[in-house]
């Protein structure tokens, strides 16, 4: 197997807040393999976002702080890198699809302008070369009338045209690693699967690996080939994809699992299960294993002591004592 072309080892991002120091990644240590797609789900609030804009240096400074750690792209420390420097390497090497495109596009700029901006610093093309290969990403990604459409505004387009404008300014300087976070948000259910399927081709054209951020577990089945879970800013389980759906080990996976919609053998739709209870304060931590507050089947020790993450099979890792002693 090749080398992971993007590594990230012990990485703790805070957040100084009036009440306190908020872990929202707290110890992180995880891999990216050239052309595949990795999937990192939980809750909101679980450190998934944060933990995407850290390998970007994209998290404000202050009140946040990338506190330690290290995040190797091609076997070099980004944390090592100059603001300018750091620069090259977004949009061109790593891009990133955000959650909500409205927001990520200028509204004053037209869509031909912004997608050109991109080639034009990174690849150093001319007005008149990035204006041709804006369209000719336009058509890519399935926009219709591409000529017309490089001419428009945002907000002229639908929730799915914006997401794929995000998705050509991402692929527009053939990265080797797209973050797309929570790409599909507040999409319809047909609009989901196009976006999805639209990936899924262009990671097979392109073979850029893929860290696709969601908490829909419904949405990782489909696409990813290895799921890393996140509870309060620490990674609690990884798994491939099969091994994790068959035999998830920590009750915060069994719980994720539970509360996907599924219908029954006789046809009828079975009842969604529900996870009792709220993400903790990240400011203001339990002491012990986190989850320890919702969890169905939390012994004395969980609550006193704080696992640590154990491998528990081939390339399947797990952070639990009850899990530990089973």
């Amino acid at each position: 197997m090749s080398d992971p072309i993007l590594q990230i080892r012990d990485l703790r991002t805070y957040f100084h807040i009036k009440e306190g120091v908020v872990r929202a990644v707290d110890g992180v240590s995880s891999c990216l393999n050239p052309g595949e797609i990795l999937g990192l789900v939980g809750e909101s609030g679980c450190g998934k976002s944060v933990s995407a804009l850290s390998i970007l240096q994209l998290v404000d400074r202050p009140p946040a702080e990338i506190h330690s750690g290290e995040i190797l792209f091609e076997g070099k420390n980004l944390l090592d890198l100059t603001e300018k420097e750091m620069g090259k390497v977004r949009g061109r090497s790593i891009s990133m699809i955000f959650q909500e495109p409205m927001t990520s596009l200028n509204p004053v700029l037209s869509i031909g302008h912004q997608i050109s901006e991109v080639l034009t610093f990174h690849q150093g093309l001319s007005p008149k070369e990035a204006r041709e290969r804006a369209v000719d990403l336009l058509k890519l990604v399935g926009i219709p009338s591409p000529k017309r459409r490089i001419e428009e505004y945002p907000h002229l387009l639908s929730g799915g045209m914006r997401q794929r404008v995000m998705i050509a300014m991402a692929i527009a300087c053939d990265p080797k690693v797209l973050i797309a976070d929570e790409p599909t948000t507040a999409l319809d259910v047909t609009i989901q699967a196009q976006i999805l399927d639209l990936m899924m081709n262009l990671q097979k054209e392109l073979g850029t690996a893929i860290l696709l951020i969601t908490h829909d577990l419904g949405i990782i089945a489909e696409t990813a080939k290895r799921v890393t879970v996140m509870y309060a800013g620490r990674i609690v389980e990884e798994a491939d994809v099969i091994t994790l759906f068959k035999d998830p080990l920590h009750p915060y996976t069994q719980g994720l699992l539970r509360s996907i919609p599924r219908i029954d053998t006789a046809g009828e739709r079975r009842r969604l299960e529900e996870i009792p209870g709220t993400v903790p304060d990240l400011y203001h931590l339990p002491k012990g294993c986190a989850f320890f507050e919702r969890c169905p089947v939390g012994q004395e020790r969980c609550q006193h002591e704080e696992p640590e993450l154990q491998q528990v099979g081939d390339g399947h890792q797990v952070r639990c004592w009850i899990s530990e002693d089973g």
